[in-house]
């Protein structure tokens, strides 16, 4: 092997560009709800207020409409995306037949890490509905969660697609009205029984739950559509 060679396979990782950065500040704040769907994001109004060029603007709008989170017009400004109904039927369907795989994969190797983390959100979660849960305090548990569960996998191509679906399930997420008197039990007796199934290495068992935690997630968000979508 020549020196070129081994220089080029060696050379350091290449820093965050600024488009990076600012993929991740835009994408935090559509998910949390801050910037709403249909909201405009003009080019040089989001450059000055983050003190970068338009070029990392442009570049990151870009990312964010691979993603679905927004939509670009020709000759128009972007928008934050309302996800459609249609888009709520694709996410979902996707991600049953990804977390199917991911809890069989998570019963073989999840690690004594991975669960007592897993533990500690739903913990999280019960001490947060218990003095009052907001709907962004409830998407972000219910992502940290599920996040676990797919490093807990150890398939690296799995997790990469849950990471290219987690920014629209966030948002979906977001749309539950945690206030129904059944979410509190929903929300910690659902991910206690993921858990509890890995704990116990039942295969048949966690798809069940999961497969059931996922039919209740998707009913609650089809009803924050208006009747003529649903």
């Amino acid at each position: 092997m020549s020196s070129n060679n081994l220089a080029d396979i060696l050379a350091p990782t290449p820093k965050r560009s600024r488009a990076d950065d600012v993929v991740e500040r835009l994408r935090e704040a559509i998910a949390s709800g801050r910037l709403e769907a249909g909201q405009r994001l003009r080019e040089e109004e989001l450059a000055e207020f983050l003190g970068v060029s338009r070029g990392p603007i442009r570049e990151a709008l870009v990312q964010l409409e691979r993603e679905g989170l927004v939509i670009k017009q020709p000759n128009k400004s972007a928008t934050v995306a309302r996800l459609s109904r249609e888009d709520l039927e694709e996410v979902y369907s996707l991600r049953l037949a990804l977390e199917q795989f991911a809890v069989r994969r998570a019963v073989r190797n999840a690690e004594a890490q991975h669960l007592s983390q897993m533990q500690e959100v739903v913990n999280r979660m019960a001490a947060y509905l218990e003095r009052g849960i907001t709907e962004q305090e409830a998407a972000a548990l219910d992502i940290q969660f599920h996040e676990i569960l797919y490093e807990s996998t150890k398939h690296k191509r799995l997790y990469d697609f849950w990471a290219i679906l987690r920014p629209q399930i966030h948002i979906f997420l977001l749309s539950r009205i945690v206030a129904n008197p059944d979410f509190r039990d929903m929300m910690i007796s659902s991910h206690q029984a993921i858990l509890d199934a890995i704990k116990d290495r039942d295969e048949k068992r966690a798809v069940e739950v999961i497969e059931f935690h996922l039919q209740s997630a998707y009913e609650r968000i089809v009803k924050s559509y208006p009747a003529k979508e649903r």
